[in-house]
């Protein structure tokens, strides 16, 4: 129904989009998807809304610009890519963003730098530094020092860390589902997408083991991680489809698109 996420404060909110939203099939790169994703996160930033980008896609850019039609079998090698593709991605956003005079930051996170007191309140400082300066952070795990986000799987759960460090209302996961859906919408005819979770119960569990709704890294069993982290934290969390970056404001409208996992309201 629209207008049910009104009453959700958007003063900081967290977007994060995922390699297969970045990148075609094939692995190549997607500038047109960047580009309208640039023009959306501008605009809105310009509004006044406080946006943190974590961004997935270092390996997928590093394989195109090397010319490699499949990610490296080795940790190293994977970890090496990761290094390549995350400076050119970062060019890549820089030139698609400064047309809107948005200028970024990158800031490359590790989990330990988030469990950490002194890192974590260095990297909490830091984030709100830029907040002041009206510079958007794109926010990426630090593949060559960090090896969890390579084995483990995508950002997903980096985004959710993230919007607890920030304080921030709202967690945005683009990707290449619709959301969560009680089945495999692939195998089922009858399976249907669930639009609001108030809680991680056992049934909404087991939708996500069988659903088959992600085809990037960490799938849904991962979204539900970060859903439960954000939940716990008093976030918002939405998942939705990327493939059009103009669902983004109609989410800060209040339009109900994807699943949305409700804030569990914290104790005083």
């Amino acid at each position: 129904m629209d207008g049910e996420n009104d009453h959700i404060n958007k003063e900081k909110v967290v977007v994060k989009v995922g390699s297969s939203t970045l990148s075609f099939p094939n692995g190549r790169i997607n500038l047109q998807r960047i580009e309208q994703l640039a023009e959306v996160l501008s605009r809105i930033q310009h509004s006044g809304v406080q946006l943190i980008l974590v961004s997935s896609g270092a390996m997928a850019v590093g394989g195109g610009l090397l010319g490699m039609k499949k990610k490296p079998e080795t940790l190293a090698g994977k970890q090496a890519l990761a290094a390549v593709g995350q400076a050119e991605l970062m060019k890549i956003y820089q030139r698609f963003f400064e047309p809107y005079h948005q200028t970024l930051a990158q800031v490359l996170l590790t989990k330990d730098g988030l469990q950490e007191e002194i890192k974590r309140t260095n990297a909490r400082n830091t984030l709100q530094r830029l907040f002041e300066m009206g510079i958007i952070p794109v926010i990426n795990e630090n593949d060559t020092v960090s090896t969890f986000g390579i084995r483990f799987g995508n950002n997903d759960v980096l985004a959710a860390y993230v919007a607890e460090l920030a304080e921030a209302d709202l967690v945005i996961i683009l990707s290449d589902i619709n959301g969560l859906y009680t089945a495999d919408p692939r195998q089922d005819p009858e399976a249907r997408l669930i639009e609001t979770v108030t809680a991680l119960s056992p049934e909404i569990l087991q939708s996500a083991q069988g659903s088959g709704n992600s085809f990037g890294t960490g799938g849904m069993s991962v979204k539900l991680d970060a859903a439960r982290i954000c939940m716990d934290a008093g976030i918002e969390m939405i998942i939705t489809n990327g493939k059009d970056p103009g669902i983004i404001p109609e989410i800060l409208e209040g339009k109900t698109v994807g699943t949305r996992f409700v804030r569990q309201k914290k104790m005083e």
